[in-house]
């Protein structure tokens, strides 16, 4: 006599495979394309077992995105036994390896940035986030002056937009983007009279 068809699995096994299916599926579709009952096919489950685990459309997909900045977060942390300089310089390397292995999730995501608002408040979160950890690296005990903290926000535009060119023209390495990408927020950390990362 043969089991079941199916292997029933652990909350956080299911949940999991659930956020791996959302990176795939709203990379591949857009976010209007997809519904509850097309998700629950694709991950070959209910559609009421899929709202045990998230309760809308919304919610599943700002969980799918959480997960991605919790594993962008951990792979960027920097390593403080380093100079402020090297810890920029491995946290933008590792950044630039996260954006090639996901290359298509991460254009998806900036360029629905203006259009899906769960997107944008992510994305936001992280800026600030990030801006806050190159500031403080720059700073250290003292208060970042106004000056600093627009360069630094600056710079994270300029980042996505330079890395959005990048991994659509395919025409530069990856070593000249980290460059440049690094050039660029010196230059604008030291014109905010900074020199903590020099």
């Amino acid at each position: 006599m043969s089991g079941p068809a199916y292997t029933r699995l652990d909350v956080d096994e299911r949940r999991r495979r659930l956020l791996e299916l959302g990176a795939d599926l709203f990379t591949r579709f857009a976010y209007d394309e997809l519904s509850m009952s097309k998700i629950a096919r694709e991950a070959g489950i209910s559609k009421a077992l899929l709202y045990h685990y998230f309760p809308s459309k919304e919610a599943y997909f700002v969980a799918t995105l959480e997960k991605a900045a919790a594993e962008l977060e951990e792979r960027t942390r920097p390593d403080e036994s380093l100079e402020p300089l090297e810890q920029l310089s491995g946290s933008l390397d590792a950044y630039l390896g996260w954006v090639e292995e996901y290359e298509a999730s991460y254009e998806k995501m900036i360029r629905s940035a203006g259009a899906v608002p769960e997107v944008r408040m992510m994305l936001d979160r992280v800026r600030g986030e990030t801006a806050q950890r190159i500031i403080d690296g720059i700073s250290g005990d003292k208060p970042a002056a106004p000056v600093l903290r627009t360069a630094v926000n600056g710079w994270l535009w300029f980042m996505d937009g330079a890395i959005l060119d990048w991994v659509e023209h395919k025409d530069m390495d990856r070593q000249t983007l980290h460059g440049l990408l690094l050039g660029t927020l010196l230059g604008a950390v030291l014109t905010a009279g900074e020199s903590g990362l020099a």
